[in-house]
């Protein structure tokens, strides 16, 4: 017997964990979004450190998404964009100014 301790998807965010044994049954609460999944999932070394719990419902997978969620995402993602190219523009006046 091994000890370990459980926690909650939102509690792994940001760790990297050895060995991760995952329960992907529907919640109490009613069910799971793909967020929830995608952390849960993807806070192993990898595939082979992974273990399910029990037999899933295969449909949890093929939820769509929230429509806020997209645009939330969209947003994120013009401003990452206008954030690299301010970066890269700052760069090359940095650069410029040294010579």
């Amino acid at each position: 017997m091994t000890a370990a301790y459980a926690f909650m998807d939102y509690r792994a965010q940001g760790q990297t964990i050895p060995f991760v044994i995952v329960d992907i049954a529907t919640p109490p609460s009613g069910g799971l979004s793909l967020f929830n999944l995608y952390i849960a999932l993807s806070q192993s070394r990898g595939r082979s450190s992974i273990r399910l719990l029990r037999d899933f419902d295969d449909k949890v997978f093929q939820l769509g998404y929230c429509p806020e969620l997209l645009a939330e995402n969209d947003g994120l993602d013009q401003l990452d964009n206008g954030t690299f190219h301010w970066w890269q523009t700052l760069g090359k006046d940095e650069s410029s100014n040294s010579i």
